[in-house]
């Protein structure tokens, strides 16, 4: 006879399915559970390929002594793990050999708490008797109706959790000032905690203004807010000019304008030593004559050739 081991459980019937929930030893997990990838069997296989550098970070996060993961993994019991429901005592037995379960959901987290040093208690949902058909239906459904959590809100929520670094925390106050104020040039067209349609959201604005932090050196973020609102209040008159107003929360365009930010600067701190808007304005003024709206209209899938474009626009006006 196999080793076998019980553990406590609890029956929980949904629509035709049956499941049991109960928790178990990552040490178990590791023994137990496999994955069956398109990679390695093309036939019959549906996971997706194991991310080593994603499970050693949940290895990580166990071992630092304060990471925690409730979320159950989701396993289908195999033919060979004589897997039995003990209704009078309410528990699970079965043989703790590999491949006694197939993992349909928490490969990354199977295998990152094997890498742990510490043997944790896991959250685990075990179907029995399942088909391969059976099993591959609910991997996609378990990873299509469930909806992941916007990176936007996770962005949004990460000074709460005061786990932000200082640039985080310096994009953060940047658009909040942004977003806020009412005399702002994004005031209306942010979106801070989800994706809206015809709105920037923090992570296209962190995207854009991340790459040109360095601009900026040791200036305070309400110094920072002040210069870019400038600069980006008379950008957006020129884009008015041109009748393209409507293209400004374009994820594309708008890092295209953030990312020239640094060479207008340079021009206006040349002439002027003051980053006011009349000062960028005059800095633009020819700019905006030499950009082709079209380009700016287009359908873009990056903001290379566009930054391409602006870049030989502000080149166009140099005189000796």
């Amino acid at each position: 006879m196999e080793d076998r081991i019980g553990f406590a459980a609890t029956l929980i019937s949904q629509g035709k399915h049956r499941f049991f929930s109960l928790a178990m030893p990552s040490e178990i997990l590791a023994k137990t559970c496999y994955v069956s990838s398109r990679y390695d069997d093309p036939v019959e296989g549906f996971q997706r390929t194991l991310d080593k550098v994603r499970a050693q970070q949940i290895a990580d996060y166990i071992d630092n002594g304060v990471g925690t993961i409730p979320t159950a993994i989701i396993l289908s019991a195999q033919p060979n793990s004589e897997f039995e429901y003990i209704s009078k005592s309410t528990t699970v037995r079965f043989n703790i050999i590999p491949k006694s379960f197939l993992i349909l959901d928490g490969q990354h987290r199977v295998f990152g708490f094997s890498l742990a040093k510490e043997n944790v208690r896991v959250p685990v949902i075990i179907y029995n008797g399942l088909t391969r058909k059976e099993e591959s239906r609910l991997f996609i459904d378990i990873n299509t109706k469930q909806r992941p959590v916007p990176p936007e809100l996770l962005i949004d929520i990460k000074a709460l959790a005061e786990i932000e670094n200082d640039l985080e925390a310096l994009l953060r106050v940047i658009y909040d000032n942004f977003n806020s104020n009412s005399e702002s040039a994004l005031f209306g067209k942010l979106s801070p905690s989800e994706k809206t349609i015809n709105k920037i959201s923090r992570v296209t604005f962190n995207s854009a203004v991340k790459p040109i932090t360095a601009t900026f050196g040791d200036k305070e973020p309400e110094e920072v807010y002040t210069i870019l609102n400038a600069y980006l209040v008379a950008f957006f008159s020129g884009f008015r000019r041109k009748s393209l107003d409507n293209r400004i929360t374009n994820p594309y365009v708008f890092r295209a304008i953030i990312t020239i930010f640094p060479d207008v600067a340079r021009k206006v701190k040349d002439k002027y030593d003051d980053y006011t808007i009349d000062n960028f304005n005059r800095s633009l003024n020819s700019f905006f004559d030499n950009i082709n709206a079209n380009k700016v209209n287009k359908k873009l899938t990056s903001s290379k050739e566009l930054v391409e474009h602006f870049l030989e626009s502000l080149k166009k006006d140099f005189t000796l």
